[in-house]
């Protein structure tokens, strides 16, 4: 955990900006995998971790604003726990961890949002997305789990977003923490892409350096030779000569902090000419990203720089024919850039996107577009001093997309369908790294990884 004042800060300054009424956390329960006491690996809620920093399960809090007090729920460990698991913090102890004074037992919890009901009080709770937390909210509050989304406080959604978006020097910290061991992961993942390794191979060795840390990944792996399928999780293939890997991966720090870092690994060491040119392409649009993110800038517009860069270079190498402004116009490019150019990062690998797409990545000032390509970017906004955010442009070649659109004679003039064509089997490439927003500009985090074509060449070789 954070040094506790650190939690007692976020909750002062939450409550402020709530203003009145009742906030509730509900922290995640065990969860059985194929029976009671065989339970997944416990992770809790990212929300109640920021405010509480407690990842214990069993727990939950709730803030009355009005009156200014906070209460932590949780049941005490009794003898029959100490024999399965050890000795374990008491009720209060983990309180004083995060600054908290007063504790009950769960029971309590429902007097306590019936009193502040009675006396008109606003519950104010975020988005549920466990089945379970929608169970505790219908016996709490009397709501059906198919209504919950309606009485979702989005003046609590707006406050914690705007808490949490700005990350602190300790958070930094965690989040490179996470990085060093990605850096293991990733360079590991270099020198064993040979010819007949399967991936799955290569996706354990990666889970285990995590392990081996004290770690876990921060989500599923994307490992794969089918890097056309942007979010293909299957690991079943052996790599072969001539093919691209795509490696998209990223461990947790010990505080429960994200990484996210996407290579393009070529099988065998080498990046053929064809290969060369497309991968080139995908660094000189990162790179032309790398250097507009500043505060003040959107996001959107980055977005817009790095798909511009994209379509220049695909008209350059025959694959877009036309002015550039009509293609980009159109959106024509996003034939093979169709996702966005990145989101934020933090205790979630997309971080608060439980919260709300709209709320993380969006406001008043920023619409979302609704072409093809510009739809799918998850973070529009202007950047502020102390966003973490992802930088991963890509270049896919989808079988099934030149297809749709080749049979439909989409954008026929503008795209040259037959050199296309030839690439069908070419799969795709991502680049992917992780930055903070600077007060002027933005700083890359964690030991630099290898990117660019000499880099990745010298280290698979190794």
């Amino acid at each position: 955990m954070f040094d506790r004042r650190i939690y007692m800060n976020r909750r002062k300054a939450l409550k402020k900006r709530v203003g009145s009424g009742l906030v509730l956390f509900l922290g995640h329960d065990d969860s059985a995998m194929n029976f009671p006491e065989n339970m997944y690996r416990f992770r809790q809620d990212s929300s109640f971790l920021y405010y509480f920093g407690l990842s214990t399960p069993g727990l939950s809090a709730v803030l009355d604003v009005d009156k200014g007090t906070e209460i932590l729920f949780g049941v005490e460990h009794d003898l029959n726990d100490v024999l399965w698991m050890g000795q374990q913090p008491t009720l209060k102890e983990k309180a004083l961890q995060c600054g908290i004074e007063e504790t009950a037992q769960p029971p309590h919890l429902e007097t306590v949002v019936k009193k502040c009901l009675r006396r008109g009080g606003r519950i104010h709770f975020l988005p549920p997305y466990r089945p379970e937390t929608l169970l505790k909210l219908q016996g709490l509050l009397g709501i059906h789990p198919n209504a919950a989304a309606d009485h979702v406080s989005e003046a609590l959604i707006r406050a914690v977003v705007e808490q949490r978006s700005i990350k602190i020097p300790e958070e930094i910290e965690e989040i490179e923490k996470a990085l060093a061991i990605t850096w293991e992961m990733q360079t590991a993942a270099m020198k064993a892409a040979k010819a007949g390794i399967n991936e799955i191979d290569i996706a354990g060795t990666m889970e285990g350096i995590a392990l081996r840390k004290g770690s876990r990944l921060a989500f599923p792996m994307i490992l794969t030779i089918n890097g056309q399928i942007l979010h293909n999780h299957y690991q079943g293939h052996d790599l072969v000569d001539g093919r691209l890997l795509v490696n998209d991966s990223g461990a947790e720090s010990p505080l429960h902090y994200a990484s996210d870092i996407t290579r393009t690994i070529p099988v065998g060491g080498k990046f053929d000419t064809r290969q060369r040119e497309i991968y080139e392409l995908v660094v000189k649009a990162q790179d032309k990203a790398f250097q507009m993110i500043r505060p003040g800038v959107k996001y959107q517009d980055v977005h817009r720089e790095a798909a511009l860069t994209i379509a220049g270079g695909l008209i350059d190498l025959g694959f877009l024919k036309g002015h550039i402004d009509d293609v980009f116009q159109e959106g024509i490019h996003a034939l093979f850039f169709p996702h966005g150019l990145g989101h934020m990062l933090g205790l979630d690998v997309h971080d608060m996107e439980s919260l709300g797409e709209e709320y993380v990545g969006y406001d008043e000032n920023t619409e979302r577009s609704r072409t093809f390509g510009f739809a799918q970017l998850r973070l529009g906004r202007e950047l502020k001093p102390g966003f973490v955010l992802t930088v991963e442009p890509g270049l896919y070649f989808i079988p099934a997309l030149i297809d749709k659109w080749r049979s439909e004679r989409r954008f026929a003039d503008f795209i040259n369908y037959d050199k296309a064509e030839t690439y069908k089997d070419f799969g795709g490439i991502r680049i992917e790294d992780d930055v903070l927003v600077t007060e002027n500009g933005c700083r890359l985090l964690g030991k630099p990884i290898p990117r660019t074509v000499r880099e990745i060449e010298e280290t698979t070789l190794m």
